[in-house]
């Protein structure tokens, strides 16, 4: 492997996190303002999980500055610790919100938000592949994975907002809650199977 080419990687590998870390930034903006003036679980719980995704960011990122086995897992740990409260939070709040038939209002700009967050973690999930792939980077590839997550995740709670909005199936939401808790669950066993 040419000598200039891990460091293009790395390079390339936290210009990706950073990326997600802004991007994420803002969606806990975007997202705290729309799940408050919607009441909705699915929008509230995609902020925390944006929340999740910028500390898993800073993990990488950490984690990238000293790749040592002992820092890896000590990330994968963290990550996994950050997904099993998010999956508390929502089997509790997507459980209350079903039992006592809370209705969120609509929420153009949650639409909108989703719509694009969709989009751009695709970019980012596939860039951040690539490149862990290149690095043999185990943290940086799980991290990659967990926002393809975000990404289907995005496209969840869309899927629920569009339903409530079009069809007026209120529960889509809470339901798209119970989406975001699979996976919560999911790559929280993920972080620390490795």
């Amino acid at each position: 492997m040419a000598q200039g080419l891990p460091a293009r990687h790395l390079r390339r590998g936290r210009q990706l996190e950073v990326a997600t870390l802004l991007w994420n930034c803002a969606g806990v903006v975007v997202l705290a303002f729309a799940a408050a003036a919607a009441r909705s679980v699915a929008l509230a719980g995609f902020g925390l999980d944006s929340l999740i995704e910028i500390g898993a960011s800073g993990v990488v990122l950490w984690e990238l500055a000293d790749a040592s086995r002992e820092r890896q897992h000590r990330a994968m740990r963290m990550i996994g610790i950050a997904f099993i409260l998010l999956s508390l939070y929502l089997a509790a709040q997507s459980t209350i919100v079903l039992i006592l038939g809370f209705r969120p209002h609509h929420s153009p700009l949650g639409i909108a938000w989703t719509a694009a967050t969709a989009v751009v973690m695709l970019l980012l999930a596939r860039g951040k592949a690539t490149t862990g792939a290149a690095l043999g980077n185990q943290v940086l590839l799980t991290e990659g994975r967990i926002t393809f997550i975000d990404a289907i995740l995005a496209s969840a709670v869309l899927s629920g907002l569009l339903l409530n909005s079009l069809l007026g199936w209120w529960w889509a939401d809470p339901a798209a809650g119970y989406v975001l808790l699979y996976y919560s669950v999911r790559e929280a066993r993920a972080s620390f199977a490795d």
